[in-house]
């Protein structure tokens, strides 16, 4: 039996980039509920805001490139305190380039 250390390497990365990529979009979700003050599809009458839909964008990480759906709101700005405006990579990745 052989063990291929490369192969394990890049699938494992690949999975953990899948799992942060789901975590931050579901937070950006999350986000988009609380600032709307209700859920997608939803029927509130304290409801501040409508969903409008996702526009893509990317966040280099150290998992590696996350294709982000931030949420897009009407009646409201979306301003997230996970990924900050005009962001386009993580800090430690800032770090690590320096």
């Amino acid at each position: 039996m052989q063990f291929d250390q490369a192969m394990f390497e890049s699938k494992l990365d690949a999975m953990v980039r899948e799992k942060v990529d789901r975590i931050v979009n579901a937070m950006l979700d999350a986000e988009a509920d609380e600032i709307a003050n209700a859920a997608r599809y939803e029927r509130s009458g304290g409801r501040k805001a409508y969903r409008a839909g996702h526009y893509e964008r990317s966040l280099t990480a150290k998992a590696g490139k996350l294709g982000l759906r931030v949420p897009q709101l009407k009646g409201a700005v979306f301003e997230s305190a996970v990924v900050e405006r005009y962001r386009r990579r993580e800090e430690s990745v800032e770090e690590a380039l320096i």
